[in-house]
């Protein structure tokens, strides 16, 4: 069996704790690098994806058994923009809660203002729009706590957008209880699903538009499991596995603390990975970072193992 994972935001800050069973798989693999890009455009490469961008509307819609048919679609994420004393920064809906009543209420409102749009819920964090032409190629989560960059949005289309939002009851209430509203959006990877290829028999993310490339590639494909424990346990004892581990993308942007997060990788994954690999239940493991410095992948087998000259350092010496 070959595990692969993939973890942006790996290397992407200072002061990580030691965490020994993922210094030890990068000491003891084979790098290869690579131009540094984000996690979409990985994932554009590694699905063969047809279209010119990452689909994120589309196959977000494919990950969670619906079908986009041949319209172009994007993601319309809901987001909060923070006003600051000179500038408005960007919060995800990831950094804030919102209900499935709440997302269907408001996508409700926009159907009703724009005759010519759809706008529906995924789930309420993750909205699609029936949206032709260029949008942006960053989900939120990359810009999140930035100032949003117009120039790559559909500008006058997301101001009538924000007006349509400004004074909706949904928001009224929301702001009444001291929630932050969802004052826009924020529109990303429009495209068509026309195509696929995988590697992998089965994919394991939690982002649905990682699932729709599956789907569309005809690879078994799930959500996320809690551990490496319980994804190895379901998986057969040969073939290609890929698990997308996106928990570090933005955690500072979220308010979460990056060691916490990094300590659980080690727990929940790094660790049973390794014990995996040393006990030949899995023969290799191929860890990406995409979105360093560089992107680089760690490619070990069993035997490496034994290089033990090979001495484990902190993480971010090998960014």
């Amino acid at each position: 069996m070959h595990c692969e994972l993939v973890v942006p935001g790996l290397f992407g800050t200072s002061g990580t704790p030691r965490l020994a069973a993922l210094e030890l798989l990068l000491a003891r693999g084979r790098r290869r690098t690579e131009a540094a890009g984000t996690l979409e455009a990985w994932l554009h490469v590694a699905f063969e994806l047809a279209d010119g961008r990452f689909p994120a509307g589309a196959l977000t819609l494919l990950g969670l058994g619906r079908d986009p048919g041949n319209a172009e679609w994007a993601r319309a994420d809901p987001v909060h923009l923070r006003l600051m004393r000179d500038r408005a920064v960007v919060a995800p809906a990831e950094a804030f809660s919102l209900s499935s009543e709440e997302a269907s209420a408001l996508c409700g409102a926009l159907n009703r203002h724009f005759a010519g749009l759809e706008f529906t819920p995924a789930d309420p964090r993750r909205w699609c729009a029936r949206i032709p032409g260029a949008v942006d190629e960053r989900p939120a989560l990359q810009v999140a706590g930035r100032e949003p960059d117009v120039r790559t949005q559909a500008a006058a289309l997301l101001t009538e957008i924000q007006m349509a939002l400004h004074e909706h009851p949904v928001n009224e209430a929301r702001e009444a209880r001291g929630e932050p509203a969802v004052n826009s959006l924020w529109i990303w990877g429009g495209g068509h699903a026309l195509g696929a290829k995988s590697v992998w028999q089965s994919v394991a993310a939690d982002d649905p538009a990682v699932l729709g490339a599956a789907r569309l590639a005809n690879a078994r494909h799930r959500t996320l499991p809690r551990s490496a424990s319980e994804w190895l346990d379901r998986l057969p004892d040969d073939g290609r596995h890929l698990a997308v581990l996106d928990q570090l993308r933005a955690p500072l942007a979220l308010g979460e603390d990056v060691k916490d997060i990094q300590m659980r990788l080690e727990r929940d994954w790094f660790a049973p990975v390794l014990a995996a690999l040393r006990a030949g239940r899995v023969g290799m493991v191929t860890l990406h970072v995409p979105d360093g410095a560089q992107a680089v992948s760690f490619e070990t087998i069993r035997g490496d193992l034994r290089r033990f000259w090979r001495l484990p350092k902190a993480i971010e010496r090998y960014a």
